[in-house]
């Protein structure tokens, strides 16, 4: 059985960590916080938002609602983003996507300020990420994924790391994260031929593809490091994700679960780079 990669060990000791720099900020007067903005009652969003607030909570950061109707229009919502950028007292914003059809998505990552842009959605944070420029912040997701690596004291450089995914959420942000490892990247997907043969080139495998259990115990080898990005519901209202669990968990060395893994990084991956832009206004 391989060892699990779970992500409250490393979500508790970054929190403490967290704690104590937002209270080093408070000494000097500032309060780091967090304006979300929502539009609709998604559940996934209801879901991910209140994990964001308990872990910004614990992390000393403050968290802003801006809730807006299903219906809102587009005019209504970058005004509320123009006015979470001129707000000198929130620090990060986050904003719920996919947005309802009647609002243009590529409008609103333009009219985010990319200083506040903590989840990585404006093009300057993405440039960011290209450049190695501290520009905006990568996506908390993949910034997750290196966040567990690093607390399972998994090694990177000189490693090959496959990203099977390449989404500009999670795929691409994420292999040039690995390259500032010192990692050797590939990204492959789902039309790559010879995929299952790449898939077990890599010491470390990172499956971000968005299909329900499709890395099976053929894209494998002992050795491995795998990390499941994925989240599905099953037909009996079970989690899984990317990887086939139960085919692979007596083939490789380490293994992110789903639920528990990966995903469980991203909020508190989201109260870090809140910190971080608060910590930015002092320079």
């Amino acid at each position: 059985m391989a060892d699990l990669l779970k992500a409250l060990p490393a979500v508790k000791e970054m929190m403490a960590g967290l704690k104590s720099r937002s209270q080093s900020l408070a000494l000097g007067g500032i309060q780091p916080a967090l304006g979300i903005l929502r539009v609709g009652e998604r559940p996934d969003d209801l879901s991910y938002e209140k994990g964001a607030v308990k872990r910004c909570e614990q992390a000393g950061v403050q968290v802003r609602r801006v809730v807006l109707p299903e219906d809102a229009s587009q005019e209504e919502v970058l005004e509320e983003i123009k006015k979470l950028n001129q707000d000198k007292g929130i620090h990060g914003v986050l904003i719920f996507r996919p947005l309802p059809p009647q609002i243009d998505d590529n409008a609103v990552c333009r009219a985010l300020a990319p200083e506040k842009d903590v989840d990585g959605i404006t093009s300057q944070s993405m440039a960011g990420i290209f450049s190695g420029s501290r520009v905006g912040f990568p996506p908390c997701t993949p910034q997750g994924c290196l966040e567990l690596l690093r607390h399972y004291g998994i090694p990177l450089e000189g490693k090959r790391a496959v990203v099977l995914g390449r989404s500009l959420v999670v795929g691409k942000p994420l292999s040039m994260l690995l390259l500032g490892e010192n990692a050797t990247v590939t990204v492959c997907h789902s039309r790559t031929e010879g995929l299952a043969e790449l898939c077990r080139s890599g010491d470390i495998l990172i499956a971000a593809v968005g299909r329900r259990e499709m890395v099976t115990a053929d894209f494998v080898r002992p050795g491995q490091v795998i990390i499941d990005v994925g989240i599905h519901v099953r037909e009996d209202g079970s989690l899984c994700g990317d990887v086939d669990f139960e085919a692979v968990k007596d083939i490789v060395t380490a293994i992110s679960p789903v639920p528990g893994g990966a995903g469980t990084m991203t909020a508190a991956v989201l109260a870090k780079h809140t910190i971080e832009a608060a910590e930015r206004t002092l320079s």
